[in-house]
């Protein structure tokens, strides 16, 4: 167990609900509560994007710093967040002050200067954990998350001690953050940290790079993941110093608000439901029927699906798939926004197939709650996917998910089989190849159990009972966190 008052700095660029793109968002709203409840004094750093200092309009100022070489000014602001966990706001309106999205412009498009933005954003986490820092307050352990946050052990490497000890988190390791070489020094990063053993990475800078290098420990989010990504596959380039630094990288599987997601005292549903009142979700389904506009049937299978709408997720697969799904028959409910193509593909298979296909683009984190009750099962057809929460929030609602096998969705969902819904360890289904064809036969293996009452029953209640909240992960992330305090 970690030392009671251990001081742990989470640096994110995402925090739910005032700003998320993703996953990660999530995980920065619901870890630091759990590692405080562990007695760690976590605190979270976070850009001041506008929905984040509309949401501290108390936060008091507590120190006033200028970068070089660009003499950026920053304010930091603090205000306590609503789950008790203490917020550091970056507020420098020439970075964050802006429309759109924590990456990206209103249009969609990288903003050009991210490198800029989030260089600060790593700089000034350094700065909070080395002799330099501004505050009383100091870290012993940075905890720093995904590309955005990545500078932070390179930064800290050529600091004077004392420094705090770092863990890189890797959410996705195909966002790397590569940009031009000029950024090194337009960052204040020497030159001779330019080299293969350090920031350079096929001729460019990498964030991510930077962070898997420096740091003292590395993880992912889940254990598949953290054996995928040391494979020519999956390691987008990065496998040789993943298997180098093997050692020093845990996967930890990451947990869900299980207060926010729990259809018994949902608010964003249209009937409450448990494990012991699965009648009542046909209610969500007649909602969620109507709310895309397809036919109130109670009787056919309705099929889910909230994701980005990428490649990664498989969404092109599922766009191949339409005309056999909806042959089957099913409904097919999608929610998302993402790559513009894949979005044209699934709004002509709904055009194709009005009755049975309904696609909604965009973000709405109410409907996300109702799909996942009110759908019959739920879609993750992912090529890959590190951890995944969307299929914990599924089996938590009584929705067994059909998902492929890789990452966190290997990790989290239990193949059916007679035998495994009979020992109570059967969830979901799982199917192994990124096709098209996979995933239609996956969704048949899933029908001829959905036409059983009794073993849907079944299969529902198994995927209820399954505990995905932060405590494990919590605990594992203190274990890390007190050997790095402990070796140094």
């Amino acid at each position: 167990m970690p030392s009671p008052g251990l001081r742990v700095l989470f640096v994110s660029p995402e925090c739910a609900p005032i700003a998320k793109t993703g996953g990660l968002g999530d995980v920065s709203a619901s870890l630091p509560p759990a590692l405080r409840e562990l007695g760690i004094d976590a605190r979270l750093l976070l850009p001041g994007y506008p929905g984040v200092l509309a949401a501290a309009k108390d936060a008091r100022e507590i120190a006033r710093l200028t970068l070089p070489p660009s003499s950026i000014e920053v304010r930091l602001l603090e205000q306590e967040l609503p789950s008790g966990v203490p917020m550091i706001i970056l507020e420098s309106p020439s970075l964050y002050r802006r429309g759109g999205g924590p990456y990206q412009d209103p249009n969609g498009e990288d903003w050009p200067d991210n490198a800029e933005r989030f260089g600060a954003m790593s700089r000034i986490a350094a700065i909070l954990g080395g002799a330099a820092s501004p505050l009383d307050w100091r870290p012993q352990v940075i905890h720093c998350n995904d590309w955005p946050a990545a500078l932070v052990p390179a930064y800290l490497h050529y600091a004077p001690p004392p420094r705090a000890a770092t863990v890189m988190t890797v959410h996705n390791l195909a966002f790397q953050g590569n940009v031009d070489p000029e950024w090194v020094a337009l960052l204040g990063l020497p030159p001779s940290s330019f080299v293969l053993d350090g920031l350079e990475f096929h001729g460019r800078m990498s964030f991510l790079k930077a962070g898997l290098f420096y740091s003292d420990a590395i993880t992912t989010v889940s254990p598949t993941y953290a054996r995928e990504i040391q494979s020519a596959e999956l390691g987008f380039g990065l496998e040789g110093l993943l298997r180098r630094r093997r050692e020093s990288l845990f996967g930890i599987l990451n947990g869900i608000d299980t207060v926010l997601w729990d259809p018994r005292i949902d608010p964003h549903i249209a009937r409450q439901y448990g494990a012991d009142t699965l009648d009542e979700k046909r209610i969500n389904k007649k909602a969620l029927q109507d709310r895309f506009k397809l036919p109130a049937d109670p009787d056919i299978p309705l099929l889910g699906m909230v994701s980005r709408l990428t490649h990664q997720k498989g969404v092109d697969l599922l766009a191949e798939a339409a005309r056999g799904l909806a042959a089957l028959p099913v409904q097919l409910a999608v929610l998302g926004t993402g790559e513009r193509e894949l979005e044209r593909a699934l709004q002509a298979a709904a055009s194709r197939h009005p009755d049975s296909i309904a696609v909604i683009i965009g973000f709405d984190e109410e409907l996300a709650h109702l799909v996942e009750a009110g759908a019959d099962l739920f879609l993750m057809p992912s090529r890959f996917e590190p951890c995944g929460m969307n299929q914990m929030y599924s089996q938590r609602y009584g929705t067994p998910p059909v998902a492929r096998a890789t990452g966190g969705l290997v990790d989290t969902v239990f193949d059916y089989s007679p035998g495994a819904l009979a020992d109570g360890r059967a969830t979901g289904f799982l199917f192994r190849e990124p096709t098209a064809a996979a995933l239609q036969a996956a969704v048949r293996r899933a029908l001829t159990v959905y036409r059983n009452r009794r073993n849907w029953r079944a299969l529902q209640r198994n995927a209820m009972a399954r505990d995905f909240g932060w405590k494990p992960a919590a605990r594992e992330y203190a274990g890390i966190y007190a050997r790095l305090v402990g070796k140094a």
